[in-house]
């Protein structure tokens, strides 16, 4: 039987009552990544998108193993904006993972943008 394990990285920031990620055999699900005091939302995209690479490492997984991401912004004109900081973080990635991103009436800690991931170990 494949057991739930937690993902943390020491020094993470957390804003409520959950697991920065889970993984469960091959799958890895991270929560929600923002870096509100980063700056402005280019900054806060690559502030996120470095959390999220420190959380795949802490599971035993890279980018190259993205399958499905969710991008959460205050404000759906940011789109542009964020696709080039996306852009440049998935470069060298053979097959960039699903997407999807769509505005927020609010994200936690006044963030502009906030990422979700999901990950299968070994699918590179």
């Amino acid at each position: 039987m494949t057991k739930k394990q937690a993902i943390a990285v020491d020094g993470g920031a957390v804003y409520g009552p959950y697991t920065p990620g889970v993984r469960v055999g091959n799958s890895l699900w991270l929560s929600g990544q923002i870096a509100p005091d980063a700056g402005d939302l280019q900054a806060q995209v690559a502030g996120a998108l470095a959390k999220i690479d420190a959380l795949l490492e802490a599971g035993g997984a890279t980018k190259h193993d993205l399958v499905a991401v969710q991008v959460l912004l205050e404000d759906i004109g940011d789109f542009a904006a964020m696709n080039e900081v996306y852009a440049a973080w998935l470069e060298g990635v053979r097959v960039p993972p699903t997407r999807a991103a769509y505005q927020a009436a609010a994200l936690p800690a006044g963030a502009a943008v906030e990422i979700l991931v999901h990950a299968v170990v070994g699918s590179a």
